[in-house]
This record gives structure tokens, sequence and C-alpha cells, in this order.
């Protein structure tokens, strides 16, 4: 690799074995070339170059180039000299146009986020690219230059860029979301399924080498695999450590927001949009965003104000159970609507409410573990699909609530007089305050059922209200022993903090 700004080169390939050369002189090949990694000649020499490596025991490959014979180290190609090349600009390979005619191409072709073959390529050149010009030689170069100025990233719309989400239940047709078209909105129900549609997407990113970055207000993602983790329950999520880290290609980032108080986490959210579009500008990267709580962090009370919107809401998906909370703005940017549950019919409703267009037909609430799929912009009725699920089940997000910031969702002591106002933002915080409060206090909320109907409603833990519930409705059991099988039950399942 050659850095014209430093005049510096880097060697991505071990010469050629002197006793190889010295043997294919001996043989008398001609022409004989000798580079610092590659040995060429032409055919027919190619069965006398065979022999010699066979007979010297070497791991060398052959690679043709129409009539020209090229001889390499094992592995290396053109897409390994790609990839070196990209990792020192720090951009994807996703990003990059590639343009060949020769059998020498195929892995480059394969490589890239759209390839393109001249229409003097070879014929199973045109079969591995994605688009053959009609041009020649250096004219169908020219047209596809030309056709980059004048289309740009509108080229790149090819199956080669596009995510499979699930098959029409109908027609068996596979679906699919395009980068290029506009966001995606996925929404349901609380506890009906969106994180876990959300893991599949993100493995089918990973497959397919799309980088993504999720936005996490509430520590939802910080189990996914594949992922690198900035901030936690006690520490918010530091800026250059973000961008330092999706500068990477093969970096996957969630932005854990739990260490920034619940009120403040739509402005940080807010200062970090510009930079995420600015990086996405320059480099195509990420990918991909999920927003989650997109109710939360595009709250559709700031439309109008200074707070800063993206212009383009492509490769984004927002992940919200309100949707008609989030911006006006950003939901008519939306293409493809993803709604979940029993009430997903009332999803799309919502969706439409908000952005003051028509309800499409067959919005009726998909069968069970169905989603129902619209595409606006094609006109075509909603649909339910099947989508498989992640093969990585999603752990319990004990940071989120052993930890974090349950904001409008956390208990609260206040006594059988209401005298009280004891905040528990967090089960660890829940586990404190019960230890310390008077037993009439615990009494009045444990007979009430509220510790049961706090686990269930609001941290989703259906097993631990079915245990508290249990320990509830058993009177023989002392304030003293009720708190201890309480906080055993918690700490069964939850990770304490760290001191």
């Amino acid at each position: 690799v050659y850095t014209p700004a430093s005049k510096e080169e880097r060697i991505l390939a071990p010469a050629p074995p002197a006793e190889f050369v010295d043997r294919l002189m001996i043989r008398k090949i001609a022409p004989l070339s000798i580079g610092r990694s590659v040995v060429a000649t032409r055919e027919p020499n190619e069965t006398i170059v065979l022999e010699v490596i066979k007979d010297l025991g070497l791991e060398l490959e052959i690679i043709f180039n129409k009539g020209a014979v090229m001889v390499l180290p094992s592995g290396v190609n053109k897409a390994t000299g790609l990839a070196a090349a990209l990792e020192d600009l720090e951009l994807s390979a996703h990003n990059v146009v590639g343009i060949g005619d020769a059998e020498n191409d195929h892995a480059f072709l394969r490589a890239v986020g759209f390839g393109v073959a001249v229409a003097n390529a070879l014929p199973k050149v045109r079969e591995t690219a994605g688009h053959v010009t009609n041009g020649a030689r250096g004219a169908g170069v020219r047209e596809l230059i030309e056709g980059l100025i004048s289309h740009d990233a509108a080229l790149l719309d090819t199956a080669r860029q596009r995510i499979e989400i699930g098959a029409d239940d109908g027609s068996g047709a596979v679906m699919q979301l395009s980068p290029r078209a506009g966001g995606v909105l996925l929404a349901g129900t609380s506890g009906i399924g969106k994180s876990t549609l959300a893991t599949a997407l993100t493995e089918r990113f990973v497959e397919q080498g799309f980088q993504f970055c999720v936005l996490d207000p509430e520590g939802d993602y910080e189990d996914l695999e594949d992922v690198l983790v900035v901030g936690d329950a006690k520490s918010p999520p530091s800026s250059r450590e973000i961008f330092d880290l999706l500068s990477k290609p093969s970096n996957n980032v969630a932005v854990n927001m739990l260490g920034i108080k619940t009120a403040e986490r739509p402005n940080a959210f807010a200062k970090l949009l510009p930079e995420l579009a600015a990086l996405r500008a320059r480099t195509g990267r990420p990918h991909w965003l999920i927003i989650d709580e997109a109710h939360h962090l595009l709250p559709h009370a700031r439309d109008g104000t200074s707070f800063a919107l993206p212009k383009s809401l492509s490769a984004t998906i927002l992940v919200t159970v309100h949707p008609d909370l989030v911006s006006r703005d950003v939901l008519a940017g939306v293409d493809t609507v993803l709604a979940l549950g029993p009430e997903a019919d009332k999803v799309v409703e919502s969706f439409c409410g908000a952005i003051g267009e028509g309800v499409p037909q067959g919005v009726v609430p998909p069968p069970e573990n169905k989603v129902l799929h619209w595409n606006r912009s094609t006109g075509d009725p909603a649909r339910p699909i099947s989508i498989e699920r992640p093969r990585q089940e999603r752990k319990r997000h004990i940071r989120k609530y052993a930890e974090g910031d349950l904001g409008d969702n956390s208990f609260y002591f206040r006594g059988a007089d209401g005298k009280l106002n004891l905040k528990a933002q967090n089960l660890m915080m829940f586990l404190h305050i019960a230890e310390g409060i008077d037993d009439r206090t615990w009494e009045h909320h444990l007979r009430a059922g509220d510790y049961s109907a706090w686990f269930r409603d609001q941290v989703k833990d259906q097993g631990l209200a079915e245990e508290a519930a249990v320990i509830e409705d058993d009177d023989s059991l002392d304030p003293h022993r009720s708190r201890a099988a309480i906080a055993e039950a918690v700490h069964r399942r939850y990770t304490a903090p760290a001191d």
C-alpha cells in the first residue's frame, strides 16, 4: 500500500521465493516479470509454473488475467489489497464501487458494495458483477463515472445492499429493507418483542458486514453480540470514545445512556446527531442507525424548536411504543412500518394519524408471532410476514434494572398515610430503601401487591412478579422474613452493582 502524502510503502505479501524464480529461469519461461510479491508470465506457461510449484512444495496460487498468468502467495488477491487500503482510509467495502473485466477481478468484485463489469468482460465476470456497462474498456469506465456523478448512492440499491427481514405469509416473497429508502418504524405495545426484532436485524447487519450504531437510552442492547458498548449506569457515554470506535468499520457500537438523567437524554442525543450525520456524509458509515425509545429521543413536543433533527432517515430504524409521540418531521421520513403485537393495526393507524395520511388496506392484527409489514412507497397493502427470531436470545438487561434510572417507572414508598415519597429508581435502590423503612410501610405495600405489580409492569420480569406475589399472599411471614424473601428473589436474578 502506497500513501502519496507520506510516500510510505507497506508490503502486504512476501516476496516470491528465490528458488521458485531460479527454477522458472532455468526452465526458460518467457516472458517473465518478477515483482515484489507477484511473478507474471503468459499462457501457456501455466503448466510449467504449476509443475515447479508442485516440485518445490510451495504454497502459491495461479491467477489468470485474460492470457496473463500471475503467481501470488496463497490468499493474496485484489480483494485483500483493497481491504488493507480501506483499513488505512477507515472506509467500508460496502461504500466502494469496483469495476473489472478479467479472472483476477472475481474476489475484488464480490468484496465491494457495487461490482461492475465492462461490456467486454469475460462472461463469468459479468455474472459476478451486479451491473454491466454498455461501453467496453475505457468507455465503460467513463460510463460508470458519469453514472456516479449523476446518481451517486442511488446506484447502490442492489440486492447486495439490502437486508432480508422475513417472508410474506401469502406469497412467500422475501421482504427486504433498503438502506437507500426512507426510515423504518418498528413499533408495538410494551413487552411485545420490539427489541427482539431489532436484535434479529443486527444479526443480519453483522452477517453482511454492515456497521451499525444503537442509540440506547435504557441499556437494552448492552448484551448484544458483536457490539462495543459505550457508557453504563454510572458513566455517561463519551462522544470521543463513540467516534473513536466508529472510525473502524468493523466496530459496531451501542451508546448506553443509562448514566444520563432521563430528562437530559434527548439533549445528549441531539448533540450526537450532527456528529453522526457528518461521519455518515464523510464515510457512509455507520450503515444503519437504531434509535430505541424514539418517542423519548425524538419527541413530537420539540418539533419546531432548535432541536437538531436528521434531514434524511435512510438506513435508520426507530423503535418505539408510542409512534404518535415521535416528531412529525421524523415520521414523515419513514418508508417502512413494522408493527408488532395484537394491536399492530392500531400502531399503523396511530402512525398514519400522526403524519396525516390515510390508513392502508389490510391493516388488521397479524396472527400470533407475525409482524405487520407496510411499505408506504410501493402502495401495497399492509400484510403479515414471518420473521426469523435472533440466534442470540437477549439476556436479562441486569444493569438497566439493577443500577439504572427507571425514571417514571420507579417505585415509590409512600406508606399507608401517603406521607412518604421515597423513590427507588432501580432494584438495588428498592432493596436499600426496603431495608431501612419501618415495618408498617413495608407491610402496607406488601399486602397491597405493589411489589409484584412493579416487578411485572415496570421491571418486565414476570417470573420475579409471580414469586413476589406468593410472598405477598403468605400471611405467615413477618416483615423481616418477607423482606428477606423479596431480597433473595431479586438477588437471584440480578447482579448487584460493584462497590
